[in-house]
């Protein structure tokens, strides 16, 4: 008797602090979270989330959300692995066993068939499933989630809140911001201002991006400044009113490019050769000067992992 006793104090605590932690825990729901159909009350935790946008998902494995599926893009191309899951997590994707519920075109049978308590769909984008918003909401609380005006750090605190995860996006946005303090004192800056962009040669194209972008505010707290363009240069936004791009073609593909450096984002070298290449673009001051840097085809999405892939592609350019 005397030894089960010297036990029972002991696990006595421990009883109450796990009854502690998890009221604690309930205590922080329900939740209300805002978005543009309104107010919805998220009333438990969620356990099974399904990302609709696989530019989404890379922000939820960066937080240990417990998302469980996510839609996925065309396998094996310049931006994803063989599961069309973006390069930069694709790893981790099936470190945690993430289901891969369609590709391209959203599917709300497959979404129903993970039995989700909660479903994530972006406003915008190619990845956008907001034309099965009233399927999707009638499986489970759906929520529409902008990332085209935000840095992935803002999008990161919002999926925190949402997921309960808060703290560990309040951890990994610190020590991302320390490793972006450590390469912003040691490189030292192209003359500015510069153009952040994604190339696409067979188009003779270009999406800019705009200082609304997680790429322009990332660049712009790294020290760089965008170049503004020209007025009166005719531009689109078409992309499902996209805040985050501007779209250059034609004759305005060089009016649009004025930067002293031209930072290629989704893109290797060969694409940064091809628009070095591009005799239409010899003129400019950055193909001139040879200030024409990939950044890598993995930062196509920017999310916790490219992003610190972008600083480390930085450090080397310019450290």
């Amino acid at each position: 008797m005397r030894a089960l006793s010297h036990f029972r104090k002991p696990l006595l605590l421990l009883s109450i602090f796990v009854l502690g932690l998890s009221s604690a825990l309930a205590a922080d729901w329900p939740r209300q979270v805002n978005d543009s159909r309104g107010t919805h009350q998220l009333d438990s935790k969620p356990l099974r989330i399904v990302s609709t946008s696989v530019t989404l998902t890379g922000s939820l494995l960066a937080i240990d959300a417990p998302v469980i599926a996510s839609g996925a893009t065309t396998p094996n191309n310049r931006f994803a692995d063989d599961q069309g899951f973006l390069r930069q997590w694709g790893d981790v994707a099936k470190q945690r066993k993430v289901a891969r519920i369609y590709i391209g075109e959203p599917n709300a049978e497959a979404v129903a068939a993970q039995m989700p308590d909660l479903i994530l769909i972006s406003a915008t984008g190619g990845d956008s499933a907001l034309a099965l918003y009233d399927q999707l909401s009638a499986i489970a609380p759906t929520l529409i989630i902008n990332y085209d005006d935000k840095s992935w750090q803002a999008l990161l605190t919002q999926l925190g809140h949402i997921t309960g995860q808060e703290k560990q996006a309040e951890a990994r946005i610190a020590a991302f911001n320390q490793q972006l303090a450590d390469v912003k004192a040691h490189i030292t800056l192209p003359p500015q201002p510069v153009s952040a962009l994604v190339y696409t040669p067979a188009a003779h194209g270009a999406n800019l991006w705009t200082r609304d972008s997680a790429q322009g505010k990332l660049m712009q707290q790294l020290g760089f400044t965008l170049a503004d363009l020209p007025a009166g240069l005719q531009t689109s936004q078409s992309q499902g009113k996209r805040h985050d791009i501007v779209q250059l073609g034609g004759e305005n593909l060089a009016a649009g490019l004025n930067g002293e450096a031209l930072f290629l984002f989704a893109s290797d070298q060969q694409d940064a050769d091809a628009l070095s290449a591009n005799p239409l673009l010899a003129h400019l001051p950055a193909v001139q000067h040879k200030r024409v840097y990939a950044l890598g085809a993995e930062t196509f999405r920017l999310d916790y992992y490219s992003a610190t892939r972008v600083l480390q592609r930085l450090s080397a350019l310019f450290g």
